[in-house]
C-alpha cells in the first residue's frame, strides 16, 4: 500500500527547484506548493512569491513528508502538486449551458475533501447533464490523479472551476439568475421542490455539511429522508440522488 501511494504522488508532482520554477513560468496548473519548513534559501523565496502572486496555496511541510511524497528523490525542499486537468472558469460553465440551449445546472462542492467523493460527484454530474462544477481553493480536494481516475473520463466534458471565495462565487451565480439549493437534513423534501429553472446545487462536506456562510447564501435547502439508523449518506451518493431529480424534472418539463 505504501509503495502504491508513493507512485501516485510521483505521477502528479513536480519535484525540485528548477522544474517547479519552469513549470510556473510556463503557466502550468499548480494546485499546491509544498516547501520544507524554514526553507527560504536560493530560488525558494522567488518560487514562493510567484505562487502567491498566482493565488497558489503554499504549505510549509515536514521534511519527512516531502521525502515520502517523492519517494526519497532529491526535492531540494520544494514540491509542486499539479492538476490532472486544467481548471475552467464560471464563464466557461455558463457558456456550456448556453451552447446546449439549457438553463444552467451547476454543482458546488463545499469542502469535499475526499478525492474519491469529488471524482464520483464529477462523474455523476456529467451523466446527469450538469454544465459544470465549482470547488473552493482551500479545504477541498483538487483535480488530482485520484479524482481524475474516479471521474472516469468526465473531466474531459465537465468544466471544473476553482474559486478563492465560494460565498462570492454564489453571489455571482445569483446575480446571473441562478437559484442556489443547499443540502441538509433539515430542509424541504428533495422531490417536492421545483428544480426546473437555473440551478446551483451545493453539496456539503462529508463530516459537517455546508459551512454557515454558504448555507446562509442558499435560496432553498433540500433534504433526503433517512429511514434507517444512520442519519447521513455519503456526499457523492446524496449528490447523485438530487442531481438525477434535477435531470428527471427537466425531462418531464420538456415532454
Amino acid at each position: 500500500m505504501r509503495e502504491q501511494q508513493t507512485t501516485e504522488f510521483q505521477s502528479e508532482l513536480i519535484i525540485g527547484r528548477n522544474p517547479v520554477m519552469e513549470a510556473l513560468k510556463a503557466g502550468r496548473e499548480v494546485d499546491t506548493l509544498y516547501v520544507a519548513k524554514g526553507e527560504r534559501s536560493g530560488s525558494v523565496g522567488k518560487i514562493i512569491s510567484m505562487c502567491r502572486d498566482a493565488g497558489i496555496i503554499v504549505k510549509d511541510t515536514d521534511q519527512k513528508k516531502l521525502d515520502f511524497m517523492c519517494g526519497n528523490q532529491n526535492h531540494q525542499g520544494v514540491i509542486a502538486r499539479v492538476a490532472a486537468h486544467s481548471y475552467a472558469s464560471i464563464d466557461d460553465i455558463f457558456a456550456k449551458a448556453e451552447e446546449k440551449g439549457e438553463k444552467p445546472f451547476i454543482i458546488i462542492c463545499d469542502e469535499i475533501e475526499d478525492p474519491h467523493n469529488l471524482g464520483a460527484i464529477i462523474r455523476t454530474a456529467e451523466c446527469a447533464g450538469a454544465h459544470g462544477v465549482i470547488i473552493p481553493k482551500r479545504r477541498n480536494a483538487t483535480l488530482s490523479l485520484t479524482v481524475a481516475k474516479t471521474a472516469a473520463g468526465a473531466l474531459e466534458y465537465v468544466p471544473v472551476a476553482r474559486v478563492a471565495n465560494l460565498a462570492a462565487a454564489i453571489d455571482e451565480l445569483k446575480e446571473r439568475g441562478v437559484w442556489v439549493y443547499g443540502t441538509d437534513m433539515k430542509g424541504d423534501m428533495w422531490c417536492e421542490t421545483d428544480l426546473t429553472g437555473a440551478v446551483a446545487l451545493v453539496i456539503g462536506s462529508e463530516g459537517s455539511g455546508m459551512g454557515r456562510l454558504v448555507r446562509e447564501k442558499c435560496d432553498f435547502v433540500l433534504s433526503l429522508p433517512m429511514k434507517g439508523e444512520i442519519n447521513s449518506l455519503n456526499a457523492s451518493v446524496a449528490a447523485g440522488i438530487i442531481m438525477y431529480e434535477v435531470s428527471r424534472q427537466r425531462l418531464a418539463a420538456k415532454s
